[in-house]
């Protein structure tokens, strides 16, 4: 990879494949001949104006705000690698020190939502979409109803939530599904017995594996909620996801559910991750990508780089990420954390110069031992290989 393709404009990448190229814009995806491409695999000029004349340089305009609210910031599970610990559990158990817990009320949901419309005018949209957040969201089940039912007043179109779905009953889940919510991301550390050993419950060590899949198949069967199933990938839990691809598989329905993958690193907190971002790392996950896709399930596709509603606009215009007192931070990775405030729904955001530090994007805290060069490379095989079995097997335009 040249380092002309990784100065490519407006997010854009452009990516190898095995008989071709693929342009990745904010416009879409296209499939490029060798003769649009020059030897040291850049775009060529001519190339590069009608791509922008058909638009695939410019993101379609925002339409919706996106918010994301801790309804709850105390977790029942004590997963060693959460960015919202404070440090490892000093005897090795399943209850790592957290952030301080908080959780939402009435009072302060009506301050997060008057907050809202305030920047939803400014921004001049009409619509918004909640992401319910933790914590566990769950552990305020009142809180998120509470929200969902009172955000339709202000224009809410749509919710999600992330969720570890181990309090997910099929009462709750249709009450939430009755007032917006149509998806629920949930994360699985390898096949079972890995799972079971990394996502325990706080209060007494146990495994949580059989109760999310028996939750997620109850509240399937009364609620049109999709799944979103995160699959963490560590030196721990590698060598079970092959079996995990086909256990969920078998388990739930796999046209309800999209599937990915995502390494899991530190964020300061002494979490070790031996995996690095190999090439035979790559040709793993392309594996279980396309194991993914043969068995139904839904895989997204690659696209360009996009700045994230909330957290990649330093003003915070198209979202906001909303801790359960009511206090803002850019992302929901530093959500709940005293030193990374950037302002609350009371008084708005503080002034830039003094959030500059505070402001950070996706993945800003996540410390690998890779450069920036070897991430790349790693993230381009992967999505390259994965444009190529979508044509070859003409899933790509559907």
């Amino acid at each position: 990879m040249s380092l002309q393709q990784l100065q490519l404009p407006d997010g854009a990448r452009l990516l190898e494949g095995k008989r071709n190229w693929w342009f990745l814009g904010r416009g879409g995806v296209v499939r490029l001949g060798g003769r649009h491409v020059t030897p040291e695999g850049c775009l060529r000029p001519d190339t590069e104006q009608r791509l922008r004349e058909h638009g695939m340089f410019t993101a379609p305009p925002v339409r919706t705000y996106a918010l994301t609210v801790l309804t709850s910031t105390n977790c029942n599970l004590g997963c060693g690698y959460c960015f919202q610990n404070t440090a490892q559990d000093a005897a090795n158990g399943s209850r790592p020190p957290r952030i301080a817990r908080t959780r939402l009320t009435s009072q302060t949901i009506t301050s997060i939502l008057d907050f809202t419309q305030r920047r939803m005018a400014a921004a001049e949209l009409d619509r918004l979409r909640i992401l319910l957040f933790g914590g566990e969201p769950l552990l305020n089940p009142r809180g998120c109803l509470e929200l969902l039912e009172r955000a339709a007043g202000v224009g809410m179109t749509s919710a999600w939530m992330i969720s570890n779905a181990t309090l997910l009953t099929p009462r709750l889940a249709r009450r939430l599904s009755d007032l917006g919510l149509d998806s629920v991301q949930v994360t699985f550390d390898g096949d079972r017995e890995d799972h079971d050993r990394i996502r325990v419950n706080r209060a007494n060590n146990g495994g949580t594996y059989d109760k999310i899949v028996r939750n997620l198949v109850a509240a399937g069967e009364v609620t049109p909620i999709r799944w979103t199933l995160r699959v963490n990938v560590s030196q721990e839990t590698f060598g079970g996801v092959d079996a995990l691809i086909e256990r969920l598989a078998g388990e739930l329905d796999p046209s309800r559910c999209a599937l990915y993958f995502a390494r899991v690193g530190d964020v300061g907190i002494g979490y070790a991750n031996d995996l690095l971002h190999t090439g035979e790392l790559s040709t793993h996950f392309t594996r279980w990508q396309r194991r993914a896709l043969e068995l139904g399930f839904t895989v997204s596709r690659p696209g360009a780089r996009r700045p994230c509603l909330t957290c990649g606009h330093t003003d915070g215009r198209y979202g906001a990420v909303v801790s359960a007192d009511g206090t803002l931070a850019s992302c929901w990775e530093t959500a709940g954390k005293p030193d990374w405030q950037v302002g609350t729904v009371s008084d708005g955001y503080r002034p830039a110069e003094s959030t500059r530090d505070r402001w950070i994007s996706c993945e800003d805290l996540y410390q690998y031992d890779e450069d920036a060069r070897t991430l790349t490379r790693f993230r381009d095989d992967v999505d390259a290989t994965l444009l190529d079995y979508l044509d070859e097997t003409e899933r790509l335009q559907r």
